[in-house]
């Protein structure tokens, strides 16, 4: 008995091998590496998003002006005249208008004190129930806290005193000038270069074949984003404008300042549309009298968002240019953890930008497929497959019975 124990296996012992065998397999070490590594990436992107946030600006806002650019150069100009000329047009735009919403703004700000109760009193209305239930709540918290009265109390002696309204609005708009300055200043040294940084990347090539797949690649790839990128604005933009004359005809004050305020917020899908609602729905209740007229704002902004998104988008944009629903969400989930307001912004441009260059790229051609939306060949595909499907198992079932029954008893 003690010998023939000796000598028998050890299954625990032959199971580590075989794990330490597959850990140590390349493919293994492979996929380690790569978690590994986009740990450390998202990591970088998060404590140093101060300084990659005006990067990823610039470099999207390169890709919609660089074909402008080119364009200039053609006509003899240089690369830093046609860079400094379409970045002032483009500032003086963006400038125009906002000194055009200056005056609307305004109002709404020495407004807002005496517009701002007036809606309280009509909202306590339509939340009275729930401010009965709250008050329920803290009559049992107050009962139930009763024994720990005294640490309350000294609690309540500890005061923090933090900075001032005025000090953090000052802070927060430094730290945006800077950021601003920082994205214009890169954004025309871009510009301006025009392509050194695609020359460099073809001279570190050694194949003559490789080099114009890099070029080919990169001006497709280019174009794809440059041209989504406008599109987009300008269904943003339109939709704006609409917006806009809505507004006015429903009565609204300022219309202008609504349009430019949902042309922003566009590019953040759910999130901006839900707050847009919210926005314009306390503005409805500061200016209108009746519950109706006040739904009416929200529901018309709603009804040309819902029309927007799927009449508008769907016919201008091209079908390989659509993203999966699902993608942009996780998308937007996470770069607002990681960048904030500002990662919310570049969330879906970033994304669609990745799967461009997903598209013209042949060995990611599969991810840029996963991250797509499905279009209508693969639903004609999908709907075959489950026709066919249902046919064969109709027809199967007689052939099936038939085997089943007993044979015949002849006479």
């Amino acid at each position: 008995m003690g010998d023939d124990a000796a000598v028998t296996p050890d299954p625990t012992h032959a199971d580590v091998s075989a794990t330490i065998r597959a850990a140590e397999t390349p493919q293994s070490r492979s996929v380690s590496l790569i978690v590994i590594a986009t740990i450390l990436v998202f990591g970088a992107l998060y404590f140093a998003r101060d300084f990659f946030i005006p990067v990823a600006f610039a470099v999207l806002l390169s890709l919609v002006l660089s074909p402008i650019v080119r364009w200039l150069a053609r006509w003899h100009l240089p690369y830093p005249a046609a860079a400094a000329l379409v970045l002032a047009l483009a500032i003086g735009a963006v400038g125009g208008g906002g000194y055009a919403l200056v005056g609307p703004v305004r109002a709404w700000v020495v407004a807002a004190p005496i517009a701002l109760p007036k809606a309280a009193r009509k909202l306590r209305a339509v939340v009275r129930p729930v401010e009965q239930v709250s008050r329920a709540a803290t009559q049992v918290e107050q009962a139930t806290g009763a024994a720990s009265g005294a640490a309350s109390e000294a609690k309540r002696d500890v005061v923090i005193e933090g900075p001032s309204l005025g000090s953090r609005v000052a802070g927060t708009s430094a730290v945006l000038l800077g950021g601003i300055l920082e994205v214009l200043l890169l954004l025309y040294s871009l510009l301006a270069v025009g392509d050194l940084f695609l020359q460099k990347l073809v001279e570190m090539l050694p194949r003559r074949g490789d080099r114009e797949k890099a070029v080919s690649i990169a001006r497709a790839t280019e174009a794809s984003i440059s041209g989504y990128l406008g599109l987009t604005a300008l269904i943003n933009v339109s939709e704006g404008a609409v917006v806009a004359a809505a507004m006015a005809l429903v009565g609204m004050p300022t219309p202008l300042a609504w349009g430019a305020l949902v042309a922003v917020v566009e590019f953040i899908p759910y999130v901006g549309m839900l707050a847009m609602m919210a926005i314009l729905t306390a503005a409805a209740l500061t200016t209108f009298d009746t519950v109706g007229h006040v739904l009416v704002v929200p529901a018309i902004y709603l009804g040309i968002n819902f029309v927007q998104g799927n009449v508008v988008t769907p016919l201008v944009m091209s079908r390989r240019l659509t993203l999966n629903p699902v993608a942009i969400f996780v998308s937007l989930a996470l770069w607002w953890w990681l960048w904030g307001i500002a990662g919310a912004l570049l969330a879906v441009p970033m994304l669609a930008a990745f799967k461009i260059l997903c598209d013209h790229v042949e060995s990611l051609a599969s991810i840029g497929a996963f991250i797509g939306d499905r279009e209508s060949s693969e639903r004609r595909n999908t709907v075959r497959a489950r026709l066919s499907g249902i046919a064969t198992r109709r027809r199967s079932r007689p052939v099936a019975a038939v085997a089943s029954d007993p044979p015949a008893v002849r006479d």
